[in-house]
């Protein structure tokens, strides 16, 4: 999954909070992270296993609810 979200305080760090509440056997050390060229924007990668569709649906909705989050793919 694919995270881009403005270069703000804590958003790695909010992004890391919801992905680990919906699976909690995700290893943070794996998160990906590119800011754009400028540095106005952070995209992160995330990788998890994902046991049901409501699951994935569940994260992608509080990802997308999040104020710094602009896409998720």
């Amino acid at each position: 999954m694919k995270i881009m979200g403005r270069t703000e305080g804590g958003f790695a760090q909010g992004v890391m909070q919801i992905v680990l509440k919906h699976a909690p056997d995700y290893q943070p050390a794996s998160m990906e992270m590119r800011p754009s060229r400028q540095g106005k924007y952070l995209s992160l990668t995330v990788t998890i296993n994902a046991r049901s569709r409501e699951q994935l649906d569940a994260l992608y909705q509080e990802l997308c609810d999040h104020p710094a989050v602009v896409m998720v793919l």
